[in-house]
């Protein structure tokens, strides 16, 4: 299986790998290929899935703007 090397990472970014990877358990390689993995695998459905969870979180209509855009011009 081939290597990759990352040179130049900022201190506080290590950190935070290394605090991921103890909480799930793992070497710090073992995190990076998970990661690594999911980035590369990550698909535009996923993507979505993502985008209309935080949506749903938000306040207010976030979907269509059809109707408000009419509701405006109709003042």
């Amino acid at each position: 299986m081939p290597n990759v090397l990352i040179r130049g990472i900022d201190a506080e970014v290590l950190q935070a790998l290394k605090g991921r990877a103890k909480a799930h358990n793992r070497s710090l390689q073992a995190e990076l290929k998970v990661v690594l993995e999911r980035a590369a695998r990550g698909s535009a459905s996923q993507f979505r899935q993502a985008a209309e969870r935080l949506s749903a979180t938000l306040p207010g209509p976030l979907g269509d703007s059809t109707e408000l855009v009419r509701e405006d011009r109709d003042r």
